[in-house]
This record gives structure tokens, sequence and C-alpha cells, in this order.
């Protein structure tokens, strides 16, 4: 038997030992039983289909699914009746857990008035396609208030009265989701949700000037601090400075007002008599 033969053969029966080998341990892990590990478990209720912000739940909306008890969903309901004929604050999609911070509380109804946040009031304002930023003030964003006056007959003022505002509905749509697709939703009222003291700062400001809205990044949750402009300041004219006026070794500004002008200097009239000629000279102080 030649070398390579031998090699030929050795290799041939290396493969065969191999192959039965792995053949045993695979049986040997088929026979092994399979073991059922219980995990304990509870009902929670979820939604059975998406819901909408303002809709009444009714009981064709909600299932009930098995939930690990290792992870409970905080303000979960296990029954159906306890979620049922409610109204929804934030929308829900299908098979999310339906908690108490979605739902209004009993007997408060469905639609607008449960969405208000206690301490908060709505409030419409009349837009048009120039106020409302061209149909892109959509529930859900958040806006500045201006309002223009006419102070004087050639000076008038535009300044932000409320900051940070969000907008509830736009029209008759109060559904968050139907704007996600950026489009604009064109109206001609929208719904504010304001403090009681900037609901009348803005219902002021409608009825004694013009309100325009201005849309804001919903990122952006600084207050808008401005001076607020001026006839005079478009024309290039400066503003008054501040008034400072120190209260309790704190520094406050009172009230713009433009500065005092100088006082018109004395002027004293000098007779001079010079041999037959009388002259009269005007002296400053």
């Amino acid at each position: 038997m030649s070398r390579s033969t031998r090699t030929l053969v050795v290799v041939i029966l290396s493969l065969v030992v191999a192959g039965g080998a792995s053949l045993a341990v695979y049986r040997q892990v088929q026979a092994i039983p399979v073991r059922e590990v219980e995990v304990r478990s509870y009902f929670v209720a979820v939604a059975a289909r998406p819901l909408t912000l303002g809709a009444m739940v009714t009981p064709s909306d909600v299932k009930l699914v098995a939930w690990p008890a290792s992870s409970p969903v905080a303000g979960s309901y296990s029954k159906v009746e306890e979620v049922a004929n409610r109204g929804l604050i934030s929308p829900v999609v299908e098979n999310e857990p339906i908690t108490s911070a979605k739902l209004a509380p009993l007997e408060a109804g469905a639609g607008l008035p449960p969405t208000i946040t206690a301490g908060m009031r709505a409030i419409s304002v009349k837009v048009n396609e120039v106020i409302g930023v061209a149909g892109f003030v959509v529930p859900g964003t958040r806006v500045d208030i201006l309002v223009t006056l006419a102070r004087q007959q050639a000076d008038s003022m535009s300044r932000v009265v409320v900051s940070n505002v969000q907008v509830l509905t736009a029209g008759t749509k109060y559904d968050q989701d139907a704007s996600k697709d950026g489009r604009p939703v064109p109206s001609t009222v929208v719904t504010l949700l304001v403090t009681p003291e900037d609901a009348e700062r803005i219902a002021l400001a409608g009825s004694v000037g013009q309100i325009m809205l201005t849309l804001r990044n919903p990122l952006d949750k600084d207050a808008t601090e401005t001076k607020g402009a001026h006839t005079a300041s478009l024309m290039g004219a400066p503003d008054p400075p501040p008034v400072v006026k120190v209260i309790n070794n704190t520094s406050r500004v009172v009230k713009a007002v433009a500065p005092a002008a100088p006082p018109p200097p004395s002027i004293y009239q000098v007779e001079t008599i010079r041999a037959a000629q009388r002259k009269t000279e005007a002296l400053k102080q």
C-alpha cells in the first residue's frame, strides 16, 4: 500500500468517527425532555385598536392580555369595566396598555374638556392664513402671541404678550396624529391652552389691537423676552433707554422714557452807550 493510499484511508476513517460521534451527541440532546418554566403573569387592559385623543372608550375597544408580573405597568387596569365609558386625554396605539394617565376622570365625559389640565383654560382666537402661519398652527404645536397697538396717530407698537402656548385645536380638529405628516390644517379659529392670567391678556389684546401668532420650535422652552417694536424704530431711530430704579439693592427697569432735553441757556440784554451811539448786545450765561 502506497503512502498516499494510507493517508486517504486515515482521513476517511477520521471523518466516519467524527460523524458518528456528532450523531450520537445530537440524539442524546434530542432525548433530553423539554422543561417548561411557568412565568407568573396577570391580566392588563390594552387597546384593541388605535384610539384618538378625546375618544370615548367602549368595551369593544379594550381587551385583556397576560402581562409578566415581574414587570407591572404603573396605573394599569385588569378589568374592562374599569376602562370603559371614559374619555381619552392622550391617544393610544393598538395593544398599548390603557393607564390612568391616559384616561379622563370618571363622569368627565369625552371630547376636548377632559384634556384641559387643572388650573388651565382654553381660549379660542380668530385666525386666517396669515395669522395662523399658513395653516401650520396645528394641534400640539406651540406659539407666541403678538399684539399690535396704535398708541398715537403716528406711533404704533408690536410686542409679545404671551409666549410658549400650546395649541389644543385647529378649527374642530384636536387629534395630533392627523397633523404628523407635516401638512397644514386650514382653519379660521384655533384654541389655545393658557393660564387664566394669560387668557385675560389675550382677550384684551384681541379687543384693543390686532393679534398675530408666531410658530415656535417644540424644543424651545424659554420664554420670549422682548422690548417691543415701535414705529420710529422701523426708520432707524433708537429706542428710548430704560430707566433703572434700585429697590432693596435690586435693579429693576421701571419704564422707558426719552432723555430729558437740556434747559435753554439764560440770555441777558446789555445796552451800551458810546459817545452818541447806543448799542444792544445779547449775552449768554
